[in-house]
Order: C-alpha cells, then sequence, then structure tokens
C-alpha cells in the first residue's frame, strides 16, 4: 500500500487528447488525471460488458508466438511449454485484442513487440517474483503495454528520420493514453495493466517519463527491461541495423550501472541467455564493453525544425532575458514583430497532428 501511494503523488497532465481506435474522443488535452476525473470517465463506460476471450486463440496469435519461439533469443530464453501453458490461460476482452489487429495490419513491429515482451517477462517472472501464481494476471500486461500507441499518428511510428521535438511528445504520450484507455476499458484505474500502460517508461532513478517517479515495482520493472531489450533486438524505422544480442545486453547492463533497473533484473536477463543457465543471483555480468551499436541508429536524435514565425512564417531573431538569474529564451520575427517562444512553435506542430 505505502508503494501505491509514492506512485500516486505525481499527478500527470494530458498534452494530448486520448481517443478510442474508432476515434471517440475519452478525455481532452490538458486534463488533469486525478482519481476523481478518471472515475467519471469509468463510470460512462460502467453499463458496458465485454466476453472475455482466449488471448491464445485469438486470430494468429498462437501462431506467431509458436514462430517467435524458433527464432533466436527467444529459442534459447524461453520454454516454449512453459510460454504456450501460461498463454492458454490468459483472457482478454474484446477492446485490448483488437488492439493487437490494429498493429498487425498497420505496424507489425508493434505487434510483434508486445508478443515478446510478454513471453519474456513470463520467463524472468518465474525467477524474481517469490509467489508464482501471483504473476500469472499480471504478467498478461506485457503483450498490452504499449496500448496507448494507438493514439500516436502512424506517420510518426513509421518515421524514419529524427523525430522532432513535438513528435517526441506526441510518441512519449503513448504511456499517458494507455493509462486512461485501459483503465476505461478495464473499468478499473488501479488495475495493474493501465499501471504498467503508465510506468512501462519510468526508472529506478526516477529518469524516466511520463511522471519521472521512482520504478519501485518489480513486475513493472520486469516489462520495462524486457520492452528496453526487445526494443534494441529489432529493426525499426530510425534504427534498420538491430543490435546483436551481446551489444543488447551491454546496453542493459549500462541501464543498471546508472541505477535506471536493478542489478537483479539483468542478472536474471543475462541468466536466460545463457545455455547453462545459472540461478540470477549466481550469474556474473561483465561490465567491458565488447559490442557495437548500430551506426545507423537515431534513437533518441532530435532534429530541430527552423523557427519561422507562426504568425507570418518569417525568419526570427533569438532574444535572451534574465528574470532573477534566470535565463528566458525568446524569439521575434523580423517581418512582423511578434514574439513567441519554443513552447508555441512546438504547441503549433503537435495540432498538425
Amino acid at each position: 500500500m505505502e508503494e501505491k501511494k509514492d506512485i500516486q503523488k505525481k499527478t500527470a497532465m494530458l498534452d494530448h487528447p486520448v481517443l478510442t481506435l474508432d476515434d471517440r474522443l475519452l478525455l481532452p488535452a490538458g486534463k488533469e488525471l486525478t482519481s476523481k476525473a478518471l472515475d467519471e470517465l469509468i463510470a460512462t463506460n460502467k453499463g458496458t460488458s465485454f466476453q472475455e476471450l482466449s488471448f491464445l486463440e485469438y486470430g494468429t496469435v498462437k501462431q506467431d508466438m509458436l514462430h517467435i519461439l524458433q527464432k533466436p533469443p527467444c529459442n534459447i530464453m524461453l520454454n516454449r511449454t512453459v510460454t504456450l501453458t501460461l498463454m492458454k490461460k490468459l483472457r482478454f476482452i474484446p477492446p485490448t485484442l483488437e488492439f493487437l489487429d490494429y498493429f498487425k495490419e498497420s505496424d507489425f513491429y508493434t505487434y510483434r513487440h508486445s508478443l515478446v515482451v510478454f513471453a519474456t517477462s513470463t520467463s524472468l517472472a518465474r525467477d524474481l517474483l517469490e509467489e508464482p501464481e501471483d504473476w500469472i494476471v499480471e504478467v498478461m500486461a506485457g503483450a498490452i503495454h504499449d496500448f496507448g500507441k494507438i493514439s500516436v499518428p502512424l506517420q510518426i511510428l513509421r518515421k524514419k528520420d529524427p523525430l522532432t521535438r513535438a513528435e517526441r511528445n506526441i510518441l512519449e504520450h503513448h504511456a499517458l493514453a494507455g493509462f486512461v484507455l485501459l483503465s476505461y476499458y478495464l473499468q478499473d484505474r488501479q488495475s495493474f495493466a493501465a499501471r504498467v500502460a503508465k510506468e512501462h517508461h519510468e526508472r529506478i532513478d526516477g529518469s524516466g517519463y511520463p511522471l519521472g517517479i521512482s520504478l519501485k515495482d518489480r513486475m513493472v520493472e520486469i516489462i520495462a527491461a524486457c520492452d528496453v531489450y526487445d526494443a534494441l533486438l529489432s529493426p525499426r524505422p530510425y534504427r534498420p541495423t538491430a543490435y546483436d544480442n551481446r551489444t543488447a545486453l551491454e546496453e542493459i547492463t549500462g541501464m543498471a550501472q546508472e541505477g535506471k533497473l536493478s542489478w537483479e533484473v539483468v542478472q536474471c536477463l543475462v541468466s536466460h541467455n545463457r545455455k547453462d543457465r545459472p540461478h540470477f543471483r549466481e550469474t556474473k555480468v561483465s561490465a567491458e564493453k565488447r559490442g557495437t551499436p548500430p551506426a545507423d541508429n537515431l534513437y533518441g536524435v532530435v532534429v530541430e525544425k527552423e523557427l519561422k514565425c507562426p504568425n507570418c512564417h518569417g525568419s526570427s531573431i533569438k532574444k535572451k532575458t534574465y528574470k532573477e538569474d534566470v535565463k528566458n529564451i525568446s524569439y521575434e520575427c523580423r517581418n512582423c514583430g511578434k514574439e513567441f517562444d519554443e513552447d508555441d512553435l512546438i504547441n503549433i506542430e503537435m495540432d498538425e497532428y
């Protein structure tokens, strides 16, 4: 209970509206995600009931999962029988399964990534959690941790060039969007799946997003680590060449060295990549860097757009002012004299989406 109270100390504000796949507005931009606001939203869905469907038997999930389990590193890391047995126990409501349909059709990486994060999370959870039965329901959140990406325009998800700051802001918005959407559909703002959607980009040292809180829940951390691991191993529009497995593990190890992930989770991930499968507490993790990250990686690169006046599109002059020793940057149009700041430009660009 103390842990949940700590997580709720920071209240989020939506930078963008949250819409369903059929373009229904759930919450507008600027809405503060207070308990009251979320409860009021959930109340609008209280009369709705869904028949739960088998996760494994839905669409081509079983066929696609079998294919994933045959490919490295999953063929080494994962126990096929255990993974499929667990998947048989899981049931989802239609709106969450429609998420899989949408991305299988429009962005296959996100679809495949969801299945891989689910499978690798189950494997690590079996070792790291003290009560194995408890994670059966919890780990299902690994399959829908990116639910909020239905709110991100496909041209951003598929973009091969560096993102602008506005595009990066929209992309990162998927964490809060997923929290709102799953709270609404599951009719519970405290559901584990909704919390995973919100927190899977948070880090132990508070350096993550969207709230910059200290990640304390071990199951959420497991999903967060598996999310990063598979993202590194997969070709992406911004990085056509994937990381090799050794280099990906070195990147994850670096996150532990920086205090972003716990050493136990990293040890467990490394243990599952070794053929002799030592107990994670006995696994030695080398800090030596011998891998080579892809040279064509644009992840995290943000391009600065030319600052044009939002009024007349003329060129601008950068101005620095100081108030109580705090520097403020603004711009003045050479043509019309209008003053504006970078937030104005970001908001204009975001409106385009």
